[in-house]
């Protein structure tokens, strides 16, 4: 079965572009202002205008006012909500929208219960915890940690050209997520990365 790919953290218009040429399944917009790959309503609405069909652009919040989800949803196509704070499930499920929910991997997550408390969710995201960062740590987190749940996982943190085709085959996930790993610079994303990222999911 083929592999999804989100590419996320996309601040430039042909970065997104060429995301999508190279195969992409979906693009990741931050809205979380703390990032350093974190967009306007105004830059996501230059980055989005007239990509082709079939793309799924997904919109990434940390514990956001109601008022700020809500603004992006009435401004933007945004296909999927991706929650990567401590939201609960009622205030996940409240924009009547599919939606990722991120859990941070560390030693005593329990996946299983996590996974039927978010039990609305499309899909598990599963990043690396960095203690105060919410996502974006650019560290690979221990994929033995990864417990059979009855979601559909897509696999983050630290993936790069390097370790994403060992991580497929090892974690078998529905997706993989990549940000830093195919960058030259914090939301700059750099295409010859993009293009063998790519190469190497198809490997994997």
């Amino acid at each position: 079965m083929k592999t999804c790919v989100k590419i996320c953290g996309i601040t430039r218009r042909q970065d997104a572009e060429f995301a999508v040429e190279n195969g992409a399944d979906a693009l990741g917009l931050v809205f979380y202002p703390a990032s350093p790959r974190a967009v306007t309503i105004a830059q996501a609405k230059e980055i989005v205008a007239k990509l082709p069909p079939f793309i799924n652009i997904v919109a990434l919040f940390v514990d956001a006012d109601v008022e700020q989800v809500q603004a992006c949803l009435n401004e933007l196509p945004i296909d999927i909500l991706q929650f990567h704070g401590d939201e609960s499930a009622a205030y996940c499920e409240q924009f009547g929208k599919t939606y990722l929910k991120a859990i941070r991997m560390r030693d005593k997550v329990d996946l299983v219960s996590l996974a039927e408390e978010y039990s609305s969710a499309s899909a598990i995201l599963l990043d690396s915890y960095q203690a105060g960062v919410p996502g974006g740590t650019g560290q690979v987190f221990d994929w033995s940690l990864i417990k059979k749940i009855d979601k559909p996982i897509i696999l983050a943190g630290g993936l790069n050209i390097d370790n994403v085709a060992m991580a497929i085959k090892q974690v078998q996930p529905y997706a993989v997520d990549v940000s830093g790993g195919v960058e030259q610079s914090k939301g700059i994303k750099d295409h010859q990365k993009i293009s063998a990222f790519m190469q190497e999911v198809a490997n994997g």
